[in-house]
């Protein structure tokens, strides 16, 4: 991910950051957000275009996020930069706080230009096309000076969202400005934090513009950083025993994918689980893994038996089999607190009758799909998961009463109550085998040690992007970057 944000960071979606400025309207001193945000973004830009005279470009759109680019403009040419403005609008259609700002540009001795001029040194390219709220594809003209900017091996600012990325999603809609800085006001949006925005951002710098966000509107969303660690265990007492931290069944294994049960329970086991039963449904499956020996292996029935069991994840290489979907349903009737992932899902997906279940189910069950098993519970296809991924999480949650995080860059965390959060950890390595395996093993090993679910899901979600984080830091990785390495790490950073 680009940047780093405190754990818990509000995250506002387009309609409540438009709630939020027409509640700072009507606060007794009418604060000039144009002003505040334009003047916030010329003291960084100042910053990165590196000292006065040098050439700035700055292209200015048709809405509010030009209006800003007029306020950045002026103040860059009152600190004796070299500006120009290019502007790709029409002035009859802005509005009053643009209009205006675009007033104070020219009486400070600015003028607008109608096309980028050629064999200029640009120091900083600073991109005030489009902000938040953009809905069609950039064309025309604007792709034209996107495309410009993108090619011109300038380095780029963007105000609020690199213009052409999609606030509440982070889908590119045609082209889009590709930054090394944004800069965003108020709160952070959700889609400079998932899908393509993280590619499109570059280094992200929050500015609230001197307001009390949350007490203007409570957050929904929220980021998930490093503090999410701090809560999630507790220290262990010297006279304990392994009867203290919990049993994890893991639920899989079938003939050809026995590897996926054993990365989930090996994940268990290090990540702090007492005791760790492997129920594989393969004929032939191994009675010992020599990898781990402390994981039991027996077969799926008879860990089902067990009666000591603290939680239960069901699903990695689990298989589509008639046994697979009576084991599923066994599962689900247990009074457990229950992990589902991949085939586990596809089952349920299948099933009407087994989405009833999950609902009314009285302990927490969790859900770990990525975008395709996703879209088979919601009966849609991939791309619409993609289109929204934080509506499409949340629909998850309400839907089936359960606590879900749909992965991938910036994975979406959701819960019934219509809270979500973006994970901020991770990188390209984890698009490898094995690694949903060992996120289920994390999450149920957590779960099992008394961990609530929402803590647990959290948790395990951010300490996996980070363990593969400390994985590149040290030098392996992200390319050939295993599932195995990940655990190995995420063990060591819980403990540190």
């Amino acid at each position: 991910m680009p940047s780093s944000f405190a754990h818990n960071t509000p995250v506002y979606l387009t309609a409540e950051m438009r709630r939020i400025e027409t509640a700072a309207a009507a606060l007794p001193d009418h604060p000039q957000l144009m002003a505040r945000a334009g003047l916030a973004a010329a003291e960084l830009a100042r910053e990165l275009a590196g000292g006065a005279g040098k050439p700035v470009l700055v292209l200015a759109g048709p809405g509010n996020n030009g209006g800003d680019a007029f306020v950045i403009a002026r103040h860059l040419r009152l600190w004796w930069f070299n500006v120009s403005v290019v502007f790709a609008g029409d002035e009859k259609k802005l509005s009053s706080d643009a209009a205006s700002a675009l007033t104070a540009w020219r009486a400070a001795g600015g003028t607008l230009l109608d096309a980028i001029p050629t064999q200029q040194d640009w120091s900083l390219i600073i991109d005030g096309l489009f902000g938040i709220g953009l809905q069609r594809d950039v064309a025309g003209r604007h792709a034209e000076l996107i495309t410009a900017a993108n090619n011109s091996g300038v380095p780029v600012l963007a105000i609020d969202v690199p213009s052409g990325l999609e606030s509440d999603t982070g889908r590119v809609l045609g082209c889009a400005i590709r930054a090394q800085h944004t800069i965003t006001f108020i709160g952070l949006k959700p889609g400079l934090l998932t899908l393509d925005g993280p590619d499109y951002c570059g280094d992200i710098h929050l500015h609230t513009i001197n307001l009390d966000v949350p007490a203007l509107l409570p957050a929904h969303g929220a980021v998930l950083g490093s503090g999410v660690l701090k809560d999630a265990l507790k220290a262990r007492p010297l006279n304990a025993h392994k009867g203290h931290f919990g049993s994890v069944g893991i639920i899989g294994g079938a003939r050809g994918m026995v590897g996926a049960a054993l990365l989930a329970g090996r994940a268990a086991l290090k990540l702090g689980a007492g005791r760790t039963y492997v129920g594989l449904i393969a004929d032939a499956a191994p009675l010992l893994d020599a990898s781990q020996p402390e994981l039991m292996l027996h077969s799926a029935h008879d860990v089902l038996k067990l009666d000591h069991l603290t939680c239960l994840a069901v699903g990695p290489g689990l298989g589509l089999s008639p046994d697979a979907a009576v084991y599923l349903k066994h599962a689900l009737g247990l009074p457990l607190p229950l992990v589902i992932d991949a085939d586990g899902l596809n089952l349920i997906a299948l099933d009407e009758k087994l989405k009833y279940v999950i609902k009314q189910r009285d302990t927490n069950t969790l859900l770990t799909p990525h975008p395709a098993e996703a879209a088979r519970l919601l009966n849609c296809t991939t791309g619409d998961i993609q289109h929204d991924r934080v509506a499409a999480a949340l629909r998850i949650a309400r839907e089936l009463n359960c606590a879900v995080v749909i992965k991938g860059a910036g994975s979406v965390c959701a819960f019934p109550d219509e809270h979500w959060s973006i994970n901020t950890s991770g990188n390209p390595g984890m698009a490898s085998a094995g690694m949903g395996d060992v996120l289920t093993g994390m999450i149920a090993a957590l779960l099992a040690q008394g961990v609530a679910a929402r803590t647990a899901l959290e948790t395990s979600v951010y300490l996996h992007g980070a363990a593969a984080d400390a994985c590149v830091a040290d030098g392996t990785g992200p390319v050939g970057l295993t599932a195995t390495e990940v655990t190995n790490a995420a063990r060591a950073l819980l403990n540190a």
